[in-house]
This record gives C-alpha cells, sequence and structure tokens, in this order.
C-alpha cells in the first residue's frame, strides 16, 4: 500500500510539473485500456499450472464475480438515489459498484493470497466486465440517446475478450505446455499496468482544486459506500451463510477496492462530470491506501466473532 500511495503522488507531482498532461494521460489510458490490461488477464491465467482443484475454485470466483456485482448493482442503486445531480448520482453508482480489481487489485490480490490471488481474480473480472458492459453502460444511458447497448459491446471488448482467452489457454494447457516465451512476454506487459495506471489516478487528482477533492461531501459518502460499507456488508453476509475463508477474504478484498479506472474513461467519453468522476477515483485510490488494510483486519475479527 505504500507503494501505491508513492506511486500516486508520483503522479500528482508529474502532472503539476507538466511531464503529463491531458494528451500524455489519455494516452497512457489507452496504452493500459487496450494493451496492458488484456495481457494482465491472459498472464494471471497461464502462469498457473492447470490443475482440477485450480480449475473448480476459478469457476467458484467466476459465480461470485456475478453475484458480488449483482449485490453491490442494488446497493450502490439505493445508495446513490439522495444525490441531487442527474450526472453526480450516475458517476456516484458507478463509482460505488465497479472496482478496480485488476490495474490496482491484481497485485494486491498477489500480495494477500499469492500468484493463485491474481489467478482467481481473473474469473473474477469476468463478471466485472460482463456488468460493466450492460448495467453500467445501462447507468450512463439513463436520460441519455446517444449512449446505445449493443450485444457487440457486451461480448467484444478489451476486458471480456482476454477473459475467454485466457480461459481458453488455461484449459488447453491440460493438454499441451504454453511456451515460456508468451508467459514471459505476457508478463512483461502485465507488468506495465500497476505503475502506469497508479500514475494517471494521480495525475487526474492533480487536475483538482483541493477544495474540489477534499471539500465536497458526496466524494466522502462515495467513499464509504465504496470502501467500507460494501466490503463489510459482503464479509458479514457471506460469514453468516458459511461460505468458506477464503472466499470470504477474497469477497472482502475485492469489494474494498477502489472505483475502478472505467469510470473516467467513461465519464471522458460521453461527457458525464469527468472532473467529479476523475475525483471519486483519486481519493477512494487514495483513502483505500488505509481502508483496504483495516478491511481486512475487520474481516479476520468478523470471520472469527461469528464462528
Amino acid at each position: 500500500m505504500a507503494m501505491l500511495f508513492l506511486l500516486l503522488a508520483t503522479g500528482f507531482i508529474a502532472r503539476k510539473t507538466g511531464v503529463i498532461d491531458d494528451a500524455a494521460s489519455k494516452r497512457l489510458s489507452k496504452l493500459i485500456v487496450n494493451i496492458g490490461q488484456p495481457m494482465m488477464i491472459i498472464h494471471a491465467l497461464i502462469k498457473i499450472e492447470y490443475s482440477a482443484e485450480k480449475t473448480r475454485e476459478g469457476l467458484i470466483m467466476l459465480v461470485l464475480g456475478l453475484g458480488l456485482h449483482l449485490f453491490m448493482s442494488v446497493f450502490a442503486f439505493l445508495a446513490s438515489r439522495g444525490i441531487k445531480d442527474a450526472d453526480e448520482r450516475k458517476i456516484s453508482e458507478f463509482s460505488m459498484l465497479f472496482g478496480n480489481v485488476g490495474f490496482i487489485g491484481f497485485p494486491i490480490l498477489r500480495s494477500i493470497f499469492g500468484d493463485i490471488g491474481e489467478f482467481w481474480g481473473s474469473f473474477f473480472v469476468i463478471g466485472f466486465h460482463l456488468f460493466v458492459w450492460t448495467w453500467g453502460i445501462a447507468i450512463l444511458a439513463r436520460g441519455r440517446n446517444d449512449i446505445k447497448l449493443t450485444p457487440k459491446k457486451v461480448f467484444l471488448n478489451f476486458g471480456t475478450v482476454p477473459c475467454f482467452i485466457g480461459v481458453l489457454l488455461y484449459f488447453l494447457m491440460k493438454w499441451i505446455e504454453i511456451p515460456s516465451v508468451i508467459v514471459t512476454y505476457t508478463g512483461y506487459l502485465n507488468n506495465l499496468c500497476t505503475p502506469i495506471s497508479v500514475l494517471i489516478v494521480g495525475a487526474l487528482l492533480a487536475t483538482r482544486k483541493p477544495k474540489q477533492i477534499f471539500g465536497d461531501g458526496k466524494t466522502y459518502y462515495v467513499c464509504f459506500c465504496k470502501l467500507i460499507a460494501i466490503p463489510l456488508l459482503v464479509c458479514v453476509i457471506e460469514t453468516l451463510l458459511g461460505l468458506p475463508e477464503y472466499i470470504i477474504l477474497f469477497s472482502t478484498a475485492v469489494s474494498a477496492m477502489p472505483s475502478a479506472t472505467n469510470v473516467t474513461m467513461f465519464a471522458e467519453l460521453y461527457d458525464i462530470k469527468p472532473g467529479y468522476a476523475s475525483q471519486t477515483v483519486g481519493v477512494t485510490s487514495l483513502f483505500t491506501i488505509v481502508t483496504l488494510p483495516l478491511m481486512m483486519l475487520a474481516a479476520n475479527f468478523i470471520i472469527g466473532l461469528i464462528r
């Protein structure tokens, strides 16, 4: 988490000193979304040796991803109703629902669970991408006639396609060995994701005035819902349901991730309060440095208390 803070601070300084400007930020975002993210997903799947047990765990995480996003969709819809401005309500709902499980989440999952954490995450984000390109687009399309949801966007995008390719390659490893050069190649591109994506978040924060960042009550409300309320509810519900401890801890971790950078990408694309979107992503990313370790401690406490 300290490393993420330093990267965030570096991005902030880079923007303030002109090293990263609007054009650079957009190009770097495009690089990560179009190249880095697909390779990150594929690499996480093909670097784990195939086994029936890992396959079972991966499929559990796929179902978990769909279930958690359904739960968070309901929560975010209800929690954002009190925000008066229609566009800010959309961005707030989107920010509460979708977490940065990929760019920031994968290295955190690896630090908590080891390489298997990234493997689980690769199955989990299939649900993320399906929801982003369906319910996520539906959120942004409210009151707009120019935002269309199409079957092509749902199934053919830079998130779902690499998920399907990675899963296919993983299952093929039951019979063939993936060449080491492919694993190394995807690994190099995977390593771009975390530093560049966090630098971009820091640069986005630098575009907002301190009063906008820390003086807007809605931002704190989104942070509370996204970083504290949702992960605690997920932890308590899953513990009461008697789910295995590793699933509860994994669910708590992915639920406690900061708002996804997709928020700013779509906000800029459709001109829906891009400044407010960058603010929610930046501030949730900043606060995650403190809240995520606290949520994991709380999860362990809740599991021990209830059981």
